[in-house]
């Protein structure tokens, strides 16, 4: 059909729509193309002029042929941008409406999900539904209400690429703005998404979380264990993420279940080291336990929550945080958990000096002095006796 600018002839039209009604799949296909070629970046006026004021009669056969054919994937991919065109024309909702009572949320869902949707095409239904909804909370609802969140987050586990998670990433927290009926829905899928086995989906996950968590007053407690796995992560922008989500949690009831989980981390037991050392391919292919990256990841955030108030010193000091940090230090098989038990440790000494008379104490002068001169590479030069001592150590401090 020509793209000319004034007011198609309605009878054209209506010989179009025959057309596409009788056509095989090629035929078909050759009219999509011509479409997608002509109308691109159309306003909904300039649809309606081309189509005579009956655009709709043609969005209702893409989206009834899309319904029939998504699972074979007949030219599935240009079907959604067909579709995409209507949805995104600009200042008129009229055709999203009609996509929506025509079931088009669900086969978008349906698409996300199915065995045999390519990643392109899962891409451009997530970029669809962020279409709808953009367009306000009711329409985000309704997204919620067909169970979207939930097939929204498997997509974000299960893709192969990071074009596809990142996009529903995206949707993900556009649906979270602005929609508190299924903000807790939304919460508590996130929080699943830490489960996952993708270290991608992990990260976005992390980052929503973060966004989302901003805004509530609470957070539940089931968000904590799985928040304290992300530490084992081997990838940076998981661990990352991770921390700044512990750094946002300390203001809410969680606080104490989470402060205890992270000194807790630094002194992992036997038996999990045994677990870990199980997992031959991991050390294979790290050279290093899980547990103790987790170790490392937790002396950290002991570190950056302690230099945020003098309240949280405290608290962490009444949870027998100096004994572990020391524990910590003594850990020859893992360097950056030594670095970060010494960094955590000089904050609290220089924070409070009675912490400095206790630890000289503990491990004796020799090796104090050693660790305030070269705090942050103690590791290196450390033989086994001294390691040992700061494994034994009996350092008991809990107030100041």
């Amino acid at each position: 059909m020509s793209a000319q600018k004034e007011p198609a002839n309605i009878g054209r039209v209506l010989s179009f729509l025959r057309e596409w009604d009788r056509g095989d799949r090629t035929v078909r296909g050759r009219m999509l193309n011509t479409f997608l070629t002509q109308n691109s970046g159309r306003t909904s006026h300039e649809l309606e002029l081309e189509f005579a004021q009956v655009a709709s009669l043609f969005l209702a056969r893409l989206t009834t042929w899309m319904k029939l054919t998504y699972m074979f994937g007949t030219f599935l991919g240009k079907q959604l941008k067909a579709i995409g065109i209507f949805l995104s024309a600009s200042s008129h909702d009229q055709y999203l409406v009609e996509f929506l009572e025509d079931g088009g949320v669900l086969t978008l869902l349906d698409i996300l999900g199915h065995p045999r949707s390519k990643e392109e095409e899962k891409r451009e239904a997530l970029r669809l539904l962020l279409t709808v909804c953009n367009a306000g909370r009711k329409y985000k609802e309704i997204i919620c209400e067909s169970h979207g969140v939930t097939g929204i987050a498997e997509c974000l586990a299960k893709s192969n690429t990071d074009e596809t998670q990142e996009t529903a990433g995206v949707l993900l927290e556009s649906i979270s703005h602005g929609n508190p009926k299924y903000q807790n829905q939304i919460y508590k899928c996130l929080i699943a998404l830490m489960t996952c086995t993708s270290p991608k989906a992990q990260q976005l996950a992390l980052h929503n979380l973060h966004a989302l968590q901003c805004k509530m007053k609470t957070a539940h407690c089931s968000i904590v264990e799985p928040l304290l796995n992300m530490l084992r992560s081997l990838h940076l922008e998981v661990q990352d993420e991770a921390i700044r989500l512990i750094l946002d949690l300390k203001c809410h009831d969680v606080r104490p279940l989470l402060l205890n989980g992270l000194v807790t981390l630094l002194r992992p037991t036997k038996e999990e080291v045994q677990h870990h050392m199980e997992e031959s391919e991991m050390i294979k292919m790290t050279g290093t336990l899980p547990v103790f990256v987790q170790q490392a990841a937790a002396a950290k955030a002991i570190r950056l929550l302690a230099k945020d108030s003098d309240e949280l010193s405290r608290e962490l000091l009444s949870l027998g945080v100096i004994q572990r940090l020391l524990y910590t230090m003594g850990n020859r098989d893992h360097a950056d958990a030594q670095i970060q038990a010494s960094l955590a440790l000089e904050h609290f000494i220089s924070s409070y000096p009675v912490i400095e008379e206790h630890v000289q104490r503990g491990i004796g002068s020799t090796l104090f002095e050693a660790f305030m001169h070269q705090t942050d590479t103690l590791y290196m030069n450390m033989d086994e006796s001294q390691a040992e001592i700061l494994l034994t150590n009996k350092v008991n401090i809990t107030e100041v």
